[in-house]
C-alpha cells in the first residue's frame, strides 16, 4: 500500500462467533450473549482459546 493513503475500516463485520460450552450452540453476536437459550450455559467468543 503506498503511503499517505487511509486504511478503510470495515466495520460492516463486527460479530464474533460465541460457542455454548455445554451444547455448542454457534451464535453470532457483537458481544458475549450471555446464557444459551437451548440449554443455557455460557458462552464462548471462538476467536480466544479455552485454558
Amino acid at each position: 500500500m503506498p503511503h499517505g493513503q487511509d486504511v478503510e475500516d470495515d466495520t460492516s463485520e463486527m460479530t464474533s462467533e460465541y460457542e455454548c460450552l455445554q451444547c455448542g450452540r454457534i451464535v453470532k453476536a457483537e458481544t458475549n450473549p450471555g446464557e444459551c437459550e437451548e440449554c443455557g450455559g455460557d458462552f464462548q467468543n471462538r476467536a480466544k482459546s479455552i485454558e
